[in-house]
């Protein structure tokens, strides 16, 4: 996972911050973070929810520093309160850059009109941003990639959905009767809802075109698995922590009747697989 260069800056050197949950780091976000300027930096509230990009993930998609806070350290702060807390911790802030429903303070009594009230810098606020008439939230991109709509998920996110797991031993049957996969673990992620997509795996920064099936194994040991297989590659993954972007859902979970029938399908999904990633 690349890291930003400045991720050590000084919190007295930032003079604009953007302040948010920034699950996702989406399209919208990001359009919070061209506002920054120079010596920016990110503010992130960690409510517990994030499962686009679980906590220092979100670094990634940023030049900025991010700064965390835990939600349940300052949610008893009065707005007056949280203000006091974000100059003293940033004691050279001329700018604050929210999103148009952005609250603070004890129960979120404060809004916009107030954050503008009690700061005495300049307050930037993005207005809604929408694609095809879809509001961009987190919540949303949520809904997408549990319905299994990984191409609009993508749209509204700017860029590949993707997760983080580590390597773990499988059933043993791919190799054996089917294809050779990689098994993951994968802790804190959403994962899209059962199937089959295209993806690339990403192993030590490599990307390579692949398949990845994640649901239920219903034909044969009935666990549930995340399982990706390179395709025209014979890679032997030595490396713990392995990273799938989606590009595009092939199909859904579904039973077979027999092993050969799994085997076909699985040769049919392959092909579906390179067509859809050339």
């Amino acid at each position: 996972m690349k890291k930003s260069s400045s991720i050590l800056t000084n919190k007295k050197s930032i003079t604009a911050i953007a302040l948010g949950g920034f699950d996702g780091m989406h399209y919208a976000h990001q359009k919070l973070f061209n506002k920054l300027g120079k010596n920016g930096g990110i503010v992130s509230i960690e409510s517990g929810f994030a499962n686009l990009t679980p906590k220092s993930y979100r670094q990634e998609y940023s030049v900025y520093p991010i700064y965390y806070y835990e939600l349940e350290n300052i949610k008893h702060l009065t707005g007056v309160e949280f203000l006091n807390l974000i100059k003293e911790e940033f004691p050279n802030l001329e700018k604050i850059v929210v999103g148009f429903d952005f609250c603070f303070g004890k129960n979120r009594q404060n809004c916009i009109p107030q954050l503008k009230e009690l700061f005495d810098g300049e307050v930037i606020v993005i207005d809604e941003i929408k694609i095809e008439d879809v509001p961009v939230h987190s919540r949303v991109i949520r809904e997408y990639l549990k319905d299994g709509n990984i191409k609009f998920a993508n749209k509204l996110l700017a860029k590949n959905y993707k997760i983080f797991g580590d390597q773990i031993k499988g059933q043993g049957l791919g190799s054996k009767s089917f294809v050779p996969t990689i098994n993951l673990k994968v802790d804190d992620f959403l994962l899209p809802n059962e199937g089959v997509y295209a993806t690339h795996t990403i192993i030590a920064e490599e990307s390579h075109n692949s398949i990845t099936f994640l649901g239920h194994r219903v034909t044969t040991d009935g666990s549930f698995a995340v399982e990706t297989h390179i395709l025209d590659k014979t890679i032997k993954n030595n490396y713990r922590t392995v990273q799938i972007e989606f590009i595009d859902k092939i199909r859904d979970n579904k039973k077979f009747d027999s092993f050969e029938e799994l085997k076909e399908q699985i040769h049919k999904d392959i092909n579906n697989a390179r067509e859809i990633l050339k």
